[in-house]
Formats: structure tokens, sequence, C-alpha cells
């Protein structure tokens, strides 16, 4: 059979195309538009939320130990459990705005201090040493979550705590004595010897604490954390 033939001086339409990618219709900009990765709403308020955690953890008074007066504080236990639930980078960032914010002024330091004048002094290693241990611990307990059982995450966890407060925060404390409270090895290792009970106490219930929001929002570290 043969095609009816076209009317004079009608145009051939041409074969019809289906759009391409390309020919979609533009769509607002706004809703193709993702977060950066790690950057989003419940990153930043757990943050806040675990930064005015350290806060209220320094303005409980402390006890001072040694003729330094450097006291101890609930702000280790705050900085520990910083790292064992959010992880290294948010953990460490939650530590990091806390002293962020003593250092342009307000008085969130043990016994109301404030100010870069606080490095001057002799607990400066151990205010210095927070940011690192919140990172270093948060590592660990990261892995600890990922590939231990959960019958294993207190005792972990807390083995993990203990080795952060060891190896990070008790050096850079016994540096601090030494450099700006004058004190020799002996004398500063001394000093620092009175921390280790409270330590003890205080990352056994941060492991406890973070243990108990891993079983109950697994999402904070094992799929989120940083």
């Amino acid at each position: 059979m043969t095609s009816a033939p076209r009317p004079a001086g009608s145009r051939d339409p041409g074969p019809t195309l289906s759009p391409g990618p390309g020919d979609r219709p533009a769509t607002d900009a706004s809703t193709d538009r993702r977060a950066p990765r790690g950057v989003d709403a419940q990153s930043v308020a757990l943050v806040a939320v675990f930064a005015a955690v350290v806060v209220a953890a320094a303005v409980v008074p402390g006890i001072p130990v040694g003729g330094l007066g450097v006291p101890i504080t609930l702000q280790t236990f705050a900085v520990m459990l910083c790292g064992l639930v959010l992880g290294p980078w948010r953990g460490g960032l939650a530590v990091l705005v806390y002293l962020l914010i003593g250092f342009v002024g307000f008085p969130v330091f043990s016994r109301g201090q404030s100010g870069l004048q606080v490095l001057g002094g002799p607990s400066a290693g151990y205010l210095l040493a927070f940011v690192v241990a919140a990172v270093a611990v948060g590592l660990l307990a990261r892995r600890i979550v990922r590939t231990q059982p959960r019958s294993r995450w207190v005792p972990t966890l807390f083995a993990a705590a203990m080795l952060t407060s060891i190896v990070v925060v008790h050096t850079f404390g016994v540096a601090g004595l030494m450099v700006n409270g004058r004190l020799s090895l002996p004398a500063a290792l001394a000093t620092d010897a009175a921390f280790f009970p409270g330590d003890i106490v205080k990352n056994l219930v941060a492991a406890m604490a973070a243990g108990a929001v891993h079983r109950a929002f697994p999402d904070v570290l094992v799929r989120r954390g940083r």
C-alpha cells in the first residue's frame, strides 16, 4: 500500500523525538540541592548540646589538688562522653566549641575563669588535651561499637577512655604542670597522680552512659558517626 499524498505546500514534520535528559524542564535549584556530606541539622544540634554538657560540667565546683590548686572537675567526664557518644569529629568539635566560648571571654572554665590567660596557668595542659582526647576516644569508640558485641561495649569503652586519659590527658597535664607550674617531673607526676581515682570513676560512668545511648540510638555513631 502507498501512503496518501500530502497536500501541496505542506512540510514534512520529520520524525518525532522523545526529549533527552538535557531537554527536561529545569527544576527549582533549591529542590535539587543537597547538604554537604557531614553537615546536617542533627549533627549541629548534637554538637551544641554536648558543648553545653561540657560547660555544665565545668560550672560544678571542683576540688583543688596540690599546692598549685589544679582542681578535680567533671570536665574530663564530659569530654570523654563527647567522644564516646558522638565519635571523633563531632565529639572533638563539641569540645572545641566549649574551649572557644571560654577563650572569647565567657566564664565557662573551672572556677569561673575565662579568656586566653588560662593558657598561662598550671591547668593549661589539661585544657589543651581536651580536643585531642575527644577525637582519640571517639576513634576508638567508633571501632568498638561497630565491631564488638553489645555485651562488651561498656568494658571496652571504659578501657578506651582510660587509655585516652593516660596517654593524652595526663601527658598533656604533666607537661603543663612542668611548664606553667614550674614543677619538676617527679613533682608533676605526683600532682597528676591525684586525678587517677576520679578518672576511673568518671570514665566508668561515661562508658556506661555511652553504651546505653548506643543501644537506644544506634544511628548516632554507627551510621552517622563522623
